[in-house]
């Protein structure tokens, strides 16, 4: 599934998560960074609001992050995993 361009995502510094409020739900995609190293530890998507592309969304957001910040990707998410094998211009990182 591609990216759903109209999700707003934001930053949560404090809990190292990148989220989507969506219906009331909470999407994350959460993180640790660790020197020049972001790791990137699992994604949750709600089934309520699942198959909308928001995983899609959190996992481009965490790359494109990742890439302006000069951060090496470190990817534990299977999700992720998968996102960057269907978008081969991600697999350098």
């Amino acid at each position: 599934m591609e990216p759903n361009q109209s999700v707003e995502i934001t930053h949560n510094t404090a809990n190292h998560q990148f989220e989507a409020f969506v219906d009331s739900y909470k999407a994350e995609l959460v993180y640790r960074v660790s020197g020049d190293k972001i790791y990137l530890m699992h994604t949750l998507v709600p089934d309520e609001i699942g198959n909308r592309g928001i995983a899609a969304a959190l996992a481009l957001h965490s790359l494109n992050y990742a890439e302006e910040n000069d951060l090496e990707t470190v990817v534990y998410c299977a999700f992720i995993k998968a996102f960057v094998a269907k978008h081969p211009d991600w697999k350098e990182m």
